[in-house]
């Protein structure tokens, strides 16, 4: 029974990344039946991306994205997706996308996509991790420290590797590290197992700006946005397999964060490289 409402978060998820064309180059993206004061980060993010693709020939594969958080997503109401087809080359193809609510961009984003090449290889080792089979849910940290998951259910499943995330009361080194999943089986294609790595891409990578400060996500002295997003794809992979998101976080100034993260495979494969600022400002709790 638990595999099979797993499986229907995972189900629930490829549904919500499957955009509804509504003219050449414009799309539609629904959002969960939730209660949030606004869209997940990622959420969009991964929705432009499906966009972006549904323009670009199956032969070339999104290699980069750079994205733009503009406003706060309305989460009852849809999202537009206009793509602006900017360059076809022979070996490069290029898309600028903008999503739009209420009459206004809320999220701007220019994804590059290039077709196989061999060529120079060199890649980043995976650092020497506890395999995620053994550690605990996501759900069960929230339980132990006593705090209630927002997000509740979940398409993926979230294992942390280091210190606990969500009960802190001192700064902590700046790395954190955490292990996920499709929390049940995706179809074949590159492209869906991308966006969907895009959609995760965003859960926990600004939290790792607040370590070295003794404050998280479930801080409510904090307030916390998105600003900026990119990535950098090095090869296939697939989401409903483990993969290891090693993030760090160099600088934080001016209520801003900055933190990088890398994502490798369990067998060791660096597949992507994640760059994000973001605002965290204190606030009157």
């Amino acid at each position: 029974m638990l595999v099979e409402m797993s499986q229907h978060h995972v189900n629930a998820l490829i549904d919500l990344l499957d955009l509804q064309p509504i003219e050449v180059n414009i799309f539609r993206g629904v959002n969960p039946d939730e209660e949030r004061q606004r869209i997940f980060g990622g959420q969009v993010a991964g929705q432009a991306l499906v966009a972006a693709a549904r323009t670009v020939d199956d032969d070339r594969a999104v290699h980069s994205l750079h994205a733009y958080f503009l406003r706060p997503g309305d989460p009852n109401v849809p999202v537009l997706y206009e793509v602006d087809r900017i360059r076809d080359g022979r070996s490069f193809t290029t898309r600028r996308v903008a999503a739009i609510q209420h009459g206004r961009a809320i999220f701007h984003m220019s994804a590059s996509f290039h077709v196989a090449e061999p060529g120079f290889d060199h890649l980043d080792e995976m650092p020497n991790v506890p395999e995620p089979d053994g550690l605990p849910t996501r759900q069960e940290r929230f339980a132990a420290a006593g705090v209630e998951d927002t997000y509740g259910p979940s398409a993926l499943d979230v294992r942390y590797v280091t210190n606990d995330p969500f009960n802190r009361r001192k700064a902590l080194p700046p790395t954190q590290r955490v292990w996920f999943r499709a929390n049940g089986d995706l179809p074949d294609g590159q492209v869906l197992h991308t966006c969907l790595l895009t959609y995760a891409s965003d859960m926990t990578l600004l939290d790792t700006t607040l370590l070295p400060h003794g404050s998280g996500a479930t801080d409510r002295s904090v307030m916390m946005a998105s600003l900026d997003h990119a990535m950098w794809f090095h090869g296939p992979f697939r989401a409903d397999e483990w993969l290891l998101y090693d993030q760090h976080t160099p600088a934080a100034s001016g209520a801003r964060g900055l933190a990088t993260g890398r994502v490798f495979t369990q067998h060791g494969r660096l597949v992507a490289n994640v760059v994000q600022e973001g605002l965290i400002r204190r606030v009157e709790p």
